[in-house]
């Protein structure tokens, strides 16, 4: 790293809503509550459909995937978020705010991907039925996953170490509440257009291409259904396909409309909720989406909350 980045060793400060002291209290607040919303909404997913014999199947396998990256997701950044806006030091350590931008676009980037083979599962499911267990069997599930996983890390590594080696010339002011990668980009003291060309391709190859994949499967998807004669059979594809779909056009919408706009025509506040928005409500969002309309996950979770009820019950005889 060059001799101009030797300031911002000591660390950056995130400026983020530090101009809006009052929003500040209100924000911490709200962050709380849906910090502890994801926590217990994803975590009760994963052991529900742990528990339960009849969820494990490659949806669920992917659903756990999906509530496990969403937990290390938000832990990357609320934590320090909330350190700041609960009090007047705005200060991240250089050691902090490298690893919390490395993990935030790895796992980012894993979920754009994971998303997209959710929806092949989808299209499997409804489009081969008699083949779909076969197809999806344990084996390729498992090295989907760690494809996915391994691509976002190759590619966020790169992105990364390519920001960071720009020169700041001692400018550690990020106007931001987290180390973003564009916000780290806007600090840089030279000519940044090989860094934005560098991102605008990973972007096409980790939003648009998935986002096409998905949008394709989703093509023949809607074919298959409109074949089944059976209104029971049509109403259990669409609630099945429509949660994944909800979550896809959340997610990939406001990621479209704050990166991959050109000119950056989002307004500094704007951008800053919008990514407060994908970063932290939706996923305390995918647990309702995914639960509401699946009566395998509302049946789990209610055997899950009787086994927990259970064990508290039996831990209170034992204490007398």
């Amino acid at each position: 790293m060059g001799q101009n980045n030797h300031t911002s060793l000591h660390g950056f400060i995130l400026l983020g809503f530090s101009d809006h002291p009052k929003l500040e209290m209100v924000l911490s607040g709200v962050v709380t509550l849906f910090y502890f919303v994801t926590w217990v909404g994803n975590t009760a997913i994963i052991l529900a459909s742990l528990l339960d014999s009849h969820l494990h199947t490659p949806m669920y396998f992917f659903l756990r995937n999906l509530s496990f990256l969403d937990l290390c997701f938000t832990t990357s950044i609320i934590p320090q978020m909330l350190v700041n806006l609960w009090g007047p030091d705005k200060t991240i350590s250089y050691v902090g705010c490298v690893t919390q931008l490395y993990v935030y676009m790895w796992l980012g980037s894993t979920e754009c991907l994971l998303l997209a083979v959710m929806s092949y599962d989808r299209f499997t499911a409804i489009c081969k039925p008699l083949h779909y267990l076969v197809i999806m069997n344990p084996h390729l599930c498992l090295k989907m996953i760690i494809t996915v996983w391994s691509i976002s890390l190759a590619g966020s590594v790169l992105l990364c170490t390519l920001t960071l080696n720009l020169p700041q010339c001692g400018n550690n002011l990020l106007d931001h509440f987290l180390c973003e990668l564009p916000a780290m980009v806007k600090i840089a003291c030279i000519d940044t257009t090989t860094v934005e060309m560098s991102v605008f391709a990973l972007g096409f190859v980790f939003v648009l291409t998935p986002l096409g994949l998905i949008l394709i499967s989703y093509g023949y998807i809607a074919k298959a259904v409109l074949r089944i004669k059976s209104k029971e059979g049509q109403q259990k594809a669409i609630n099945t396909c429509g949660s994944h779909l909800t979550v896809v056009s959340i997610f990939y919408g406001t990621i479209i409309y704050l990166y991959l706009q050109p000119g950056n025509s989002a307004s500094k506040d704007q951008g800053k909720f919008l990514t407060l928005f994908y970063t932290i409500i939706t996923p305390s969002l995918n647990p309702l989406v995914y639960t509401l309309r699946n009566k395998d996950m509302k049946n789990a979770l209610r055997k899950l909350v009787r086994l927990t009820r259970a064990n508290y019950r039996m831990g209170e005889d034992i204490s007398k």
